[in-house]
This record gives structure tokens, C-alpha cells and sequence, in this order.
């Protein structure tokens, strides 16, 4: 699948040694041949095919001049303050996100640390088409390593103003963890230990024989609610493979939904700092709700980390991310962020003195369902069409898929760009109202068909 977040598959089906040779040169030379850099920094997520693919991806960007500055095992977020440090030619990150075990994918980032855009990527991917400009013997690029990318990522992290390191080690938080044998065990435990927390931690082994699907969505938890009422922990914290996504368990030992996790950060910061926030369409209401709380203001941008980021630098808003658990602060940098997640999540505790379940229980509740259908062969004009015309008193944005939205709820469909799929997200008060919602935008997806 060829999209916004960047190439991926299932490997040894759609995505091969070959393809990832292909696409990782072709990159390597789009982000040399800009001037500016000859660096590229490489790294991965645990993913069992991690290091085959890290490896092929290592010499197909020497192969067109590209010199590899080699963080292995590390996280995307990670990744791209490292290209921001090195002020390199771009970055590649070979991680799948949140997709099943047997996916991987390459992830390409710009020198501005970003997720090329649509324009960027075409770009690169003309250069695959008409053939890729490989150099002879005695331009071919050297490999260094950077062993400190993720301590400059967590002092980076605890030296921001908006975290108050004292107020939180000195509530000493008995804190849970999940790393679903994903990279998160090489950068989370010893960030909530730098913190002043007691740590209890499940999967941490980072070899990517994920125990449970990897997204961090409530139905997944269910070990990690276990763990916090086994241990009495404050707060329970999960991420996905490549640690830009964090999910909450709440002291009573539930998940509670991964937009909470923008929701507080927003408090945070929009708390201390005055201005708009951005999200992406397909986010909870709880997080509007959280900014307007705080005197923000509100904007909304497709889905998909780069537009986020993009309509963030744009509008000059101090926070943003998406309803899956990303958060992204300008301050640190234009990416989602678990670790920065984490530590916004424990200051809201540490200086709030409220719970968890506290906090959820005194903002406005929703219900947010996420449905899927297979992509198959549907016309996304006529399926548009068909729901459009089974909720005509609704307000409609075509920005991304088809949002429609009322005072108290909203649904949105849209082709996944990570996955064969349609996706059809609803929320409203209740959930016998998101769920009608999600079955009428079903029923009009199918009946186009």
C-alpha cells in the first residue's frame, strides 16, 4: 500500500526485500539530490522482520550516495528529532505502526522532520519509475551509528518548561506498562524511572513477537487493566510498535479510550500557553472540548500524521496530534510523541491531584465506536453519495473522506490509507446513538456497492 504514511505490506507478499530496495534508494537519492545533506539516518521498530529489511534498506541507501546514520532498534518519533539534530537529507524508519505482525513498512521523513507530504512523496516515487540514479564504486555512501538518539530524546522530553519534574517524582506514581514486545521497551521504562515512578511492566522484551495485536485500542488492553488493579497503579500506559501512540488505563483499571490521551495533554498545555490546538477529523469530541475548556481554539485537518503536523505549523498552534493516541508538540517537535505523551499525562496528575477515572468522569462522555468494512471494489464517489443521502440534516466536510457532523455527534468514513479497508468511526452520547450512526453509514456503504 502506497500512501501518506509510506510504503508498506505484507512481507513477503506485497512488500519483499526487492520493493524495499527499490523504494529506499529511490528515496535516498530524492533526499541527497536536494544538496543540502548526504545523511540519512535508518532505523526500526522490533518487528521480526525488522532487521532483514533494515539491512536491505542500509544498502540501498549507500547504493545512490547516501550516507546511513544508523540508530537500529529505536522509535519513530525518535527517528525524527534525530534527522532534526544530525540536520540531515531526510530519515527512514522501517516500522508497520500498528499493523498485524506479519506487516512492515518504510516510513519516509523529510530534513524538516516530517513525514513527507503527498507532493514530496510523488516526487520520490517518480524517481522509482524512470529509474533510480545509482553511483558508481567510489561514490557509494560510508554507515556511522548514533548510540545516544533516544537519551537526546528523553532529556529533550524532561527539560521541557511545560513538565514539572519535581512536582511529579514527588508524587512517586505507581505506574503500569505494556510495550506489546514493541520498541516502547527501550525508551519507557527508563523515562517513568527518571520520573520518580515504580514501574510494573509486561512485554517489554522488544523482539517483535507482539502477544496480543499491537494497536493500543481498548478491546486489546485487557492485560494491562489486570496489571493496574493487580498492582494498584495510578495509571496504566500502552503504546503501539513504533511508540508515537499512547493509550491510557485509568486507576480503576479500564481503558479508557486513546483520545483521552490528547484530551489531557491539551489541558496541559493550553493551560499554560494560550492558543488553537489542531486535530484530525476522526477525533473524539473530548478533545475539543478540552480546548475550548482552556480558552483554545479549534481546527480540524484530514487524517494522517504530515497533515496534522502541516495545518499545526501553519495555523502556529501550540498543540495538536490525533485521536489515536498521538500527540505533538512544537515545542519538542511536529511529531506524535508516546514518551512526550507520558510525561504531559503524569503532569496532569502530579499538579490536578485528581484520578484518572476522575478527570474522565467530570469532562462530557461520548461514545466513540471505530468500525471497518473491506475495501473490495466500492466507488468511494457513490458510497459518499449514498451516506450523504441517508443523513441529509447533517453538516458535511469532504476534506477527508466524508465527515458528518451534528451538535452532539458525528460520523466519518474514509479509505484507510495503512489498510485494505473503509473505515466508519461515529460518536455521540450514547452508544446506542454512535452505533446507529455506524450501522446507517454501513448499510449506505454496502447498498452502493
Amino acid at each position: 500500500m502506497v500512501s501518506v504514511s509510506g510504503i508498506r505490506g505484507r512481507v513477503g507478499h506485497g512488500l519483499t526485500p526487492a520493493v524495499v530496495a527499490e523504494y529506499a534508494a529511490a528515496f535516498g537519492a530524492w533526499a541527497v539530490g536536494r544538496g543540502q545533506s548526504r545523511d540519512v539516518v535508518l532505523g526500526r521498530d522490533s518487528r521480526i522482520t525488522g532487521p532483514m529489511l533494515h539491512a536491505v534498506a542500509c544498502s540501498a541507501l549507500r547504493s545512490v550516495g547516501a550516507n546511513v546514520i544508523d540508530i537500529d532498534l529505536t522509535t519513530t518519533p525518535t527517528l525524527q528529532m534525530a534527522v532534526e539534530h544530525h540536520h540531515a537529507a531526510g530519515g527512514l524508519m522501517m516500522s508497520a505502526s500498528h499493523n498485524p505482525i506479519e506487516w512492515n513498512a518504510l516510513k519516509f521523513i523529510g530534513p524538516d522532520g516530517l513525514f513527507l507530504n503527498a507532493a514530496a512523496g510523488a516526487e520520490m516515487r517518480a524517481l522509482s519509475a524512470k529509474g533510480v540514479p545509482y553511483v558508481e564504486y567510489d561514490r557509494v555512501g560510508s554507515v556511522r551509528t548514533d548510540a545516544e538518539a533516544i537519551a537526546r530524546h528523553l532529556d529533550a522530553v524532561l527539560a521541557l518548561p511545560c513538565i514539572d519534574v519535581p512536582a511529579i517524582k514527588a508524587r512517586k506514581f505507581s505506574v503500569a506498562y505494556d510495550a506489546c514486545r514493541g520498541a516502547g521497551g527501550r525508551i519507557i521504562p527508563t523515562l517513568l524511572e527518571r520520573l520518580g515512578c515504580t514501574v510494573h511492566a509486561i512485554n517489554l522484551e522488544a523482539d517483535g513477537r507482539f502477544p496480543r495485536p499491537p494497536e493500543p485500542v481498548p478491546e486489546n488492553l485487557g492485560d494491562l487493566e489486570a496489571l493496574v488493579k493487580r498492582t494498584g497503579a495510578a495509571v496504566g500506559f500502552a503504546t503501539d510498535p513504533d511508540v508515537d501512540r499512547l493509550a491510557l488505563v485509568s486507576n480503576a483499571g479500564r481503558a479508557i479510550g486513546e483520545d483521552y490521551t490528547l484530551a489531557f495533554a491539551c489541558r496541559v498545555i493550553l493551560g499554560r500557553t494560550k492558543g488553537g490546538a489542531v486535530a484530525n477529523l476522526s477525533t473524539s469530541r473530548v478533545v475539543e472540548d478540552a480546548v475550548v475548556g482552556t480558552g483554545g481554539t479549534m481546527q480540524y485537518a484530514p487524517v494522517g500524521e504530515v497533515n496534522v503536523a502541516v495545518r499545526m505549523r501553519e495555523a502556529a498552534a501550540v498543540i495538536g496530534g490525533e485521536g489515536n493516541g498521538g500527540v505533538i508538540l512544537p515545542e519538542l517537535h511536529l511529531g506524535r510523541d508516546a514518551p512526550l505523551a507520558v510525561a504531559l499525562t503524569l503532569h496532569l496528575l502530579a499538579t490536578d491531584g485528581r484520578s484518572i477515572e476522575a478527570l474522565v468522569e467530570g469532562a462530557p462522555r461520548y461514545v466513540i465506536i471505530k468500525d471497518k468494512l473491506e475495501r473490495g471494489t466500492v466507488a468511494m464517489d457513490r458510497a459518499y453519495a449514498a451516506v450523504r443521502a441517508a443523513f441529509p440534516d447533517a453538516v458535511t466536510n469532504t476534506e477527508d473522506g466524508l465527515r458528518l457532523t451534528w451538535p452532539d455527534r458525528w460520523v466519518h468514513l474514509r479509505p484507510s490509507g495503512t489498510e485494505p479497508i473503509i473505515r466508519v468511526i461515529a460518536e455521540a452520547p450514547t452508544r446506542e446513538g454512535a452505533a446507529a450512526l455506524v450501522e446507517r453509514g454501513r448499510a449506505a456503504v454496502v447498498g452502493a456497492a
